[in-house]
């Protein structure tokens, strides 16, 4: 009789194992979904307050940004990429496609800037 209640117990405790193992990875679904539309906010917070400080500057001379044209890997594809990696996305073959969250990726740096 024993035997079988813990048998039974190591069987309900599987079950309740894997019911929190299916919600942490609900969770981190919603956690990675959060986290992206976060990095979207902030990007565009931070181009629409370089919108505002343009129109605030208006009266001072605008120096001409740097284009991607300008490099010497000018092509759609490059573009592409580049604005992806501004965005906050990686470009690197290690990570292409997940958010970049720690900063700068020095693989991706070196993919942009390789002549």
């Amino acid at each position: 009789m024993e035997k079988k209640e813990i048998f039974s117990q190591v069987i309900h405790m599987e079950e309740r194992i894997g019911a929190l193992h299916d919600e942490l990875g609900e969770l981190k679904e919603q956690l990675a979904m959060l986290i992206e539309e976060n990095q979207a906010l902030a990007l565009e917070n931070k181009h629409l307050r370089e919108r505002m400080d343009e129109k605030n500057q208006s009266n001072k001379p605008i120096k001409p940004k740097k284009t991607l044209k300008d490099h010497p890997n000018v092509g759609e594809g490059y573009d592409n990429l580049a604005r992806l990696y501004h965005e906050g996305f990686h470009i690197c073959n290690l990570h292409y496609g997940s958010l970049r969250v720690d900063g700068d990726c020095l693989f991706c740096l070196s993919f942009l800037h390789q002549k």
